[in-house]
């Protein structure tokens, strides 16, 4: 079983520290550590927010459906939700680094084989089962990211930067989600899914290369520092409070995917909006969060306070989407005011969509406090099976509000899961 570590929170690593097997580090090294987990969580972003992002071009190079479309993509979300306890399990056992190079190993490989063997070719096109189950063994395969570069974090850094550097690493997310966005529908068009796939491989096996370098387990550092393979308490799945967290993490996810997902779609048929609009109100949605997420993990960990910004956080969605709720009722009402509120819109949405996704890396930190160093992986894990159940289902339940309720009755359940997961996450101690 891996060793992992719990440091001396007043004192960083010297220089020149060594681990039992004589390897040297640099005071700077988990910063090496963090720059890691950020390059494989913006790779893997980039594939699983990349690939919906060409959906255009895969419905048309693939001959799909849009039943057939949604369940592609929706299976990829769904392996990533169903591997990631597993991996979480597997990286506690097996420690990080080796999870980490096996999953991204594993990603690359899977990802060249799909360019090789799974795209439309003058011969032939693959089969809508054939690329749904490349696309679930994708998300099986890259489940086994967060957990174990985020307790390669938790294990490196103090705990008066833990929630900086884990919001840092949850900054990939939208980083790579965009970079995706960006690159592949044109890379799709221009030189077909061969490029997209065999991108995306090259970006895993790059991440990969990098871990292979420069991730280890952290030396114990002189006295007052302890190496222990566990940690006192129950284990995660064993534990409330990491359960609550963990449902209350997922709840959060549920309009934030909302938002990820059909905003655009929102825009266009009811504020009618046109492209360069819309682009520049989800391009703020995305920078907007990184922003927040870096801040809000420096600020808490300044002051304290993980639990209760994460319940303002949830407060506070909750009521930018009740906001949206009435303006988007309002609008048919009120013609004399149509176009003022139409022009608010989209405000209204950024606002919603940042304060419903800047409380990530606080979340994750809290959650693998609680959980200790030695169960990081499988609590991390644990939070992230129900974020990717909210990828699955969001998508597939929304056409269904619409055609109940439109979208009014899409921004009032967003509203309705932040409101319920405030009083999930945990009271200030």
């Amino acid at each position: 079983m891996s060793t992992a570590v719990t440091r001396n929170d007043c004192q960083p690593f010297g220089p020149g520290i060594a681990d039992a097997t004589g390897r040297t580090f640099s005071p700077g090294h988990r910063w090496k550590v963090l720059g890691i987990g950020v390059a494989a969580n913006a790779g893997f972003s980039a594939t699983f927010s990349g690939i919906p992002a060409t959906a255009v071009v895969l419905r048309q190079g693939y001959h799909l459906s849009n039943a057939e479309l949604g369940l592609a993509l929706g299976l990829l979300g769904l392996g990533v939700a169903l591997s990631e306890l597993p991996w979480g399990l597997l990286t506690d056992r097996w420690g990080d680094r080796r999870v980490l190079l096996i999953g991204l190993g594993a990603t690359a490989a899977w990802l060249l084989a799909m360019a090789m063997l799974v795209v439309p070719t003058p011969s032939g096109i693959p089969d809508v089962t054939v690329l749904a189950a490349s696309l679930l063994v994708t998300g099986l395969l890259g489940g086994s990211v967060n957990g174990s570069s985020g307790r390669a974090i938790m294990a490196w850094f103090r705990e008066n930067e833990r929630g900086f550097a884990m919001s840092i690493r949850q900054t990939a997310v939208p980083l790579g989600g965009g970079l995706g966005a960006l690159v592949l529908p044109s890379l799709a068009l221009a030189f077909g899914f061969a490029a997209v796939f065999g991108l995306l491989a090259a970006a895993s096996a790059i991440s990969a290369l990098f871990a292979w370098r420069w991730l280890h387990e952290p030396p114990t550092a002189g006295e007052g520092h302890v190496a222990s393979s566990g940690v006192t308490g129950p284990a995660p799945l064993r534990n409330i409070e990491v359960w609550r967290i963990s449902t209350a993490i997922g709840l959060l996810c549920f309009p934030q995917v909302a938002v990820l997902t059909f905003a655009s779609v929102f825009l266009h048929d009811f504020a009618g909006l046109g492209t360069a609009a819309i682009s520049a109100s989800l391009a703020a949605v995305q920078v907007g969060a990184m922003v927040m997420r870096v801040w809000s993990g420096r600020f808490t960990d300044r002051h304290g306070n993980r639990r209760r910004f994460l319940r303002l956080c949830s407060a506070l969605s909750a009521l930018a989407f009740v906001v949206l709720w009435v303006l988007v009722l309002a609008i048919p009402a009120l013609p004399a005011s149509q176009s003022y509120l139409i022009a608010v819109l989209p405000l209204v949405l950024v606002v919603a969509g940042i304060s419903v996704s800047a409380w990530h890396g606080v979340a994750y930190t809290e959650l693998a406090t609680l959980a200790g160093v030695g169960h990081v992986g499988t609590a991390l894990s644990l939070a992230n099976t129900f974020v990717f159940v909210g990828f699955f289902l969001v998508p597939v339940a929304i056409p269904g509000l619409l055609h109940l309720s439109s979208w009014p009755g899409v921004w009032l359940s967003a509203a309705a899961c932040a409101l319920v997961a405030w009083p999930i996450f945990l009271r200030p101690a």
